[in-house]
This record gives C-alpha cells, sequence and structure tokens, in this order.
C-alpha cells in the first residue's frame, strides 16, 4: 500500500522531534482524515433531501425508537450526545419545519414528547434509504472482510475508551 498523508505527517515528525513518539498519529490521524473526507458525502445525500446532518439525527433517532415515534428531549439527549440547550434549539426548528410536534405527556404535564408528523416520518424514511446506500458505497472500498474487521477493531477501541473514562 502507497504512503498517505498521514505517513507524510509521521515521518516530518521524526524527523524534527525524533524523541517525541508520535505513533498513535497514525490511528488518529486518519479517523481525522476520515472524519473530514466522510462528513461531505454524507451530507451531500442529506442536502439532496432538504436536511442536514443533525436533522437527520433527531428525526432518525425518533424514527428508530418505533411506533409511536415519540421521545422526551431527554431521552434524545442520551441518545444524541448534545446539550440540553442545542436539543432545545433543534427541536424548536425542527418543529417549525413541521417535522416533528411537541406535546405534553397526557399522564405527566411537566413532560414534552417530540414526535414525528407524517411529513418528518416520510422525509426521514427517504433519507435513510439513500443515507445506506450512500454508506455502503463508502464503506465499499473494503472487502466485506475488511468490513467486519474494521467493525471489531473499532468496536474494541470504543469499548476500551468507554471503559477508560468509567
Amino acid at each position: 500500500m502507497p504512503p498517505d498523508a498521514v505517513d507524510q505527517v509521521i515521518e516530518q515528525w521524526a524527523t524534527e522531534c525524533p524523541d517525541v513518539d508520535v505513533s498513535g498519529m497514525a490511528i488518529i490521524g486518519r479517523i481525522s482524515r476520515l472524519k473530514n473526507t466522510i462528513s461531505p458525502q454524507l451530507s451531500e445525500v442529506f442536502a439532496q433531501h432538504e436536511l442536514e446532518l443533525w436533522e437527520f439525527d433527531v428525526l432518525a433517532t425518533l424514527l428508530r425508537n418505533g411506533s409511536p415515534y415519540r421521545l422526551t428531549a431527554g431521552q434524545l439527549l442520551d441518545s444524541m450526545m448534545v446539550t440540553s440547550g442545542s436539543m432545545t434549539n433543534r427541536l424548536d426548528r425542527l418543529e417549525k419545519r413541521g417535522l416533528l410536534k411537541r406535546s405534553k405527556d397526557p399522564t405527566d404535564g411537566r413532560i414534552v414528547r417530540a414526535g414525528l408528523t407524517a411529513k418528518g416520518k416520510k422525509m426521514v424514511s427517504a433519507a435513510l434509504q439513500a443515507h445506506a446506500e450512500n454508506e455502503r458505497r463508502i464503506v465499499g472500498v473494503l472487502s466485506k472482510a475488511e468490513q467486519t474487521q474494521l467493525v471489531d477493531l473499532m468496536r474494541r477501541f470504543i469499548t476500551g475508551l468507554e471503559q477508560q473514562g468509567n
């Protein structure tokens, strides 16, 4: 395999600061480059469906949680890792577009649930199909065996980091 941009950066550091072990950059640098390479490709598909990535995330979270496609802001926060202020802003914007509707819980008026509207469900369902196809295309540069190996390694990496944090 020919060297990539990360190999060049590591080589430059080895020349300039040979006493610093930058071996972690071989992984972290590539993760960063992958994010920067993949994000525009994801955004392009969402734009074709008149959505931004964050809008898709909120709507898809409601959809994947099943009928009746409603969650509290707290439940959305738990699954999306954003601040409560950000979530409120996101819900406001999606509600203005008619993609979701907020309503008080019938048993406890203090609880507000966000639910997909018919328009929101239709939009996110169509975007999901295109998004899944796009992701398969992106990872298609790897063989199925390589994809499985990468998934296993990434799962181990993420689980290990999460365990360190606890």
